[in-house]
């Protein structure tokens, strides 16, 4: 929807167990809620119905999903009752329809729920009979309309309940075991362990005291992209105005994502010395449509071994003698289970779930966060696990020291560069890459990202070092610290002199200043791609010159350009052009507004030879370009069309803002497409979703998961592209 659309205006809640805030925060940011706050127990967040929905079907982490509708006096019984008398629930709520209200109170005069519950229903059930002379039902198991009370001193606010039950209960769970984490509080230690980021390389997960099996079901659901709300109800399919049309279109777009995972599976072991615990296990798998993806097996602790061929997580929420277990039987199993951390699991992250303090793995944790699992106060204990060989014996295992600290300053970051050296640059090597991303803020002490470039003969290695922005909460001069341990772990592990390690921090950029000067060095080195040759500055702009997340679209594009005429628009430094130049293209065209992007675009092309008319380089706002009336349809056979997110400068005729832009930027674009061509459509802005419904004339193809490198794979969202193509007319065979 656009940006200035009503429904844009939507306010919702998500409620979500204490401390994982956070978390939540940002998984909604992710599915393109805004305005997105941080609140006690929920965050708000505002969007149109969809991103309601999105979070009801895709949130791993919430409770609950409310829309609230109004909020009002409750110091009393009387005031409560006319405030929701208030509401127009005949808008909501059929009037021959069923409901069913919770209620909560803080610091309230009125000290009974169930009480204030009672007060609230019946204000519902008198507005809708005065009105209509007949009255809704009560249901409190399966209503068409749940409705949430939240009282707060003497205000309540009264919302729509758009999950019905709590989006905990996914649907697959039928027997806990004897003391089960409830899902969504699973997948909040799976996020935070950094399971997403891990199944992204293949890594794969040990769960050695699995119980029924939710933590390896949740990561097999993260790890497969499949929507934790498919195939359960919701309380706003009851809901007087639910749109059931683009909530078919969400649930189609979810079992599509499920079905196209193209990535290899990665191994998911569950192991529980309890046979009916295996048992329940396997049955809660199969209901959640995983359990091709988990392996679980009855194995005491003592036997969960050989699993040193692929490194990944091994997560464990072990009894905490709460409600089970005896201490001193408790205390010989948590010995045990950091035995078997140190015994097979070199190269593993590790993470273990407790509410009782005494009970120690005997290994120092490298992180550590608290949550609720219910009333109980628990610790989410993660651990980095490094080898350490003394002679010729097995390798032990031992935990990486804080980076900075003990021994060892930046012992964390440089066994992290070693291991990605080893892993991506083997891949490299194989697919002759020479410029590639080799390290992204993949521990969160150590926020950069590390680029690797190469000179086109191998003569010189040059390392660009980005610093994501430290929040203003953080101590700046521990922030400078960490800046210059990184830089010297960097020179070091890679043996790079002084002058070839490059430093930038990365600030959030407004108004187009991303693609303005950060220095004026005017130092450029010479770099290879795939045969061809690029210029690079490492100093005076935020940005190379050479976007590395985009080697594969430059490489579909030298596929697809032979015999064709090339359009590149906001061309950038021109290397997209480079390569359909390289794939044969007859003619190229490309646009960009800044004179020294144009002239380091000319540069790149005369390395490679590139020259003559044919090759035209155009100084021009792209948008008023191409909306001029001199451009003629059909020009190009191929276009590339990626825009920043945001732009603005004295020589445009409007400001540029992709997300409410793009519709109209691809339909210009298309007007000068060949019947038979095809647009490539790219943008870096991670909020971004595409307005389909607004290029309904075209055939549209999400390409991302094909343009994304080996090196960008723990950054999946670091850009989405499309191919765009005209419509085939009916009965026209194409």
């Amino acid at each position: 929807m656009e940006s200035g659309d009503k429904a844009d205006q939507l306010e919702f809640f998500a409620t979500v167990p204490r401390r994982m805030e956070p978390l939540l925060a940002r998984e909604l940011e992710e599915l393109g809620a805004v305005a997105v706050e941080r609140r006690r127990a929920g965050v708000a967040f505002r969007g149109g119905l969809e991103i309601g929905y999105r979070a009801c079907l895709w949130s791993r982490l919430a409770s609950r999903v409310l829309l609230p509708l109004a909020e009002g006096p409750a110091g009393d019984q009387e005031a409560l009752y006319e405030t929701a008398r208030g509401v127009g629930w005949e808008e909501h709520l059929d009037v021959d329809g069923t409901l069913a209200v919770d209620c909560a109170l803080t610091s309230s005069a009125l000290n009974h729920s169930h009480f204030a519950a009672l007060v609230v229903k019946d204000a519902v059930v008198d507005r809708l009979r005065d009105r209509f002379g007949r009255r809704p039902s009560v249901d409190t198991e399966r209503p068409q309309l749940r409705i949430n009370a939240f009282v707060l001193k003497d205000q309540v606010t009264l919302s729509i309940d758009l999950s019905g039950d709590s989006l905990h209960r996914r649907g697959y769970r039928t027997a806990g075991g004897v003391a089960p984490l409830k899902e969504n509080l699973a997948a909040a230690i799976l996020v935070q362990a950094g399971w997403p980021a891990i199944t992204v390389t293949g890594g794969r997960l040990v769960d050695p005291m699995c119980g029924s099996g939710t933590l390896p079901i949740e990561a097999a659901l993260i790890a497969g992209d499949v929507a934790p709300g498919l195939g359960r109800p919701f309380g706003f399919q009851g809901w007087r105005q639910h749109d059931g049309v683009l909530w078919a279109r969400l649930v189609g777009e979810a079992e599509e994502r499920r079905g196209r995972s193209g990535a290899p599976a990665p191994a998911i072991l569950g192991f529980d010395a309890d046979a009916g615990a295996i048992r329940r296990a396997r049955e809660h798998a199969t209901r959640a449509g995983v359990e091709e993806r988990i392996h679980f097996e009855r194995r005491r602790l003592d036997q969960v071994e050989g699993l040193e061929e692929a490194a990944g997580l091994l997560v464990a929420n072990p009894p905490y003698g709460e409600r089970m277990g005896d201490q001193v039987e408790l205390v010989a199993l948590y010995a045990e289970l950091g035995a078997l951390l140190k015994r097979g699991f070199a190269d593993w992250h590790a993470a273990v779930f407790s509410a009782n303090p005494r009970l120690r793995v005997g290994l120092r944790p490298s992180r550590s966060y608290r949550f609720y699992n219910g009333p109980l106060d628990c610790t989410l204990s993660l651990f980095r696990l490094a080898a350490v060989r003394a002679g010729p014996e097995q390798p032990s295992v031992v935990v990486e020291a804080e980076a900075g600290s003990g021994d060892s300053p930046g012992a964390q970051l440089a066994n992290r560069l070693r291991k990605n050296l080893r892993i991506i640059g083997k891949w490299a090597r194989r697919e002759g890459v020479t410029c590639y991303r080799l390290y992204d803020a993949d521990l969160p002490e150590y926020a950069v990202a590390v680029d690797l470039y190469r000179a086109p003969a191998g003569t010189c290695t040059w390392a660009h070092v980005q610093e994501y922005e430290a929040p203003a909460t953080v101590d700046p001069v521990r922030a400078a610290a960490r800046r210059s341990e990184a830089v010297a772990t960097v020179r070091q592990v890679l043996g790079l002199q002084e002058e070839a390690v490059f430093l930038k921090v990365r600030q959030r950029q407004r108004g187009g200043r991303q693609y303005g000067r950060q220095a004026e060095e005017g130092v450029f080195h010479e770099v290879g791609e795939n045969g061809l040759r690029f210029l690079v500055n490492f100093t005076d702009y935020l940005d190379t010159g050479l976007f590395l997340d985009h080697r594969p679209t430059r490489q579909l594009i030298r596929e697809l350009a032979g015999g064709k005429r090339f359009l590149n628009l906001f061309s950038y430094t021109g290397s997209a052009t480079a390569c359909a130049i390289a794939g044969g293209a007859t003619a190229t065209t490309s646009v960009d507004i800044s004179a020294t992007y144009l002239d380091w675009a000319r540069r790149n092309l005369d390395l490679n030879g590139f020259r003559g008319a044919r090759h035209q380089l155009v100084r021009d706002d792209a948008q008023a370009w191409l909306g001029s009336p001199v451009r003629q349809p059909n020009s190009f056979d191929l276009i590339f069309l990626d825009p920043p997110t945001f732009s603005r400068s004295k020589r445009m005729q409007t400001e540029l803002e992709v997300q409410r832009d793009h519709p109209a930027l691809i339909a210009a674009a298309m007007r000068l497409l060949s019947p038979g061509g095809e647009l490539l459509f790219s943008t870096n802005f991670r909020k971004f979703r595409l307005q389909r419904e607004r290029l309904g004339a075209f055939a549209v193809e999400e390409i991302t998961r094909q343009t994304v490198p080996r090196d960008f794979e723990r950054r999946p969202k670091i850009h989405q592209c499309w191919r765009v193509r005209h419509a085939t007319p009916a009965g026209d065979p194409g």
